[in-house]
């Protein structure tokens, strides 16, 4: 391939310091779309997970999100919706970590196609991707007709690797110096397509698998970003920089 080189980005939690698809059932609750018996289960599960009960505390927080999310999505219109994702934009697209924002304008700069890949809806991942120049996206596609939501949906979470993979041939870009960035296990697949993966502020999972590869882990705290390399299972503090 001649193409250009590229960079892919996990949204949530890697530039966006909140995960996109929480903060619009948050924002339907605001905008009164779901009611207080209903959202609940789900603050429940939030602070089970902020309390730090069990390591699969936010793993189950986002179940019950996820499973309450669908059934108002049926009770609602889609104009109901697009306001909601309206509302999260404003209020989330500046809320970023520094580190990705700076390394997305340096790519940039650099000629680099930029592509994301998210969970979170394809609504909401346009308007960020268009805000932040990315050259295309994935999200997930809650399915409407007519104003109203259909209940069908495609998952932009699964097989990030098959769908970094399409991006990469419909826009005929080289893997020479390509870079993803993840935060999850679920970005493990993609990180591994790509020749320079960085590892952002990691789940343990995911840490214990970068670890074993000896990828690059990126941790930003504050207003600081330390940079890991690894060598042989082993991590070095490589840089630190404040932000």
């Amino acid at each position: 391939m001649t193409g250009r080189p590229f960079a892919v980005f996990d949204i949530d939690g890697t530039l966006i310091r909140w995960q996109l698809y929480h903060a619009i059932a948050d924002a339907l609750v605001k905008l009164g779309h779901i009611d207080s018996s209903e959202y609940g289960s789900i603050r429940d599960a939030r602070m089970t997970w902020k309390r730090r009960s069990n390591p699969n505390s936010f793993k189950e927080y986002q179940k019950e999100l996820v499973k309450v999310y669908e059934k108002v999505l049926l009770k609602i219109s889609y104009s109901q919706f697009e306001e909601a994702v309206e509302t999260v934009f404003e209020e989330y697209k500046d809320q970023v970590y520094t580190y990705t924002r700076d390394l997305i304008e340096r790519l940039k700069k650099d000629g680099y196609l930029l592509f994301a890949i998210s969970g979170s809806q394809t609504e909401i991942i346009e308007k960020i991707a268009d805000y932040y120049g990315f050259d295309d996206f994935v999200g997930t596609s809650y399915y409407h007709q007519n104003n109203k939501f259909t209940g069908a949906y495609q998952a932009g979470f699964e097989d990030k690797d098959k769908v970094l993979k399409k991006m990469i041939a419909k826009h005929q870009a080289k893997m020479e110096d390509s870079l993803a960035v993840g935060d999850s296990t679920g970005d493990i697949k993609m990180l591994e397509v790509v020749e320079r993966p960085i590892v952002f502020n990691p789940e343990q999972a995911l840490f214990d698998h970068a670890r074993k590869k000896d990828w690059k882990v990126i941790v930003e705290r504050k207003n600081m970003v330390y940079e890991l390399e690894g060598e042989n299972g082993k991590y070095v503090l490589a840089e630190t920089s404040a932000r």
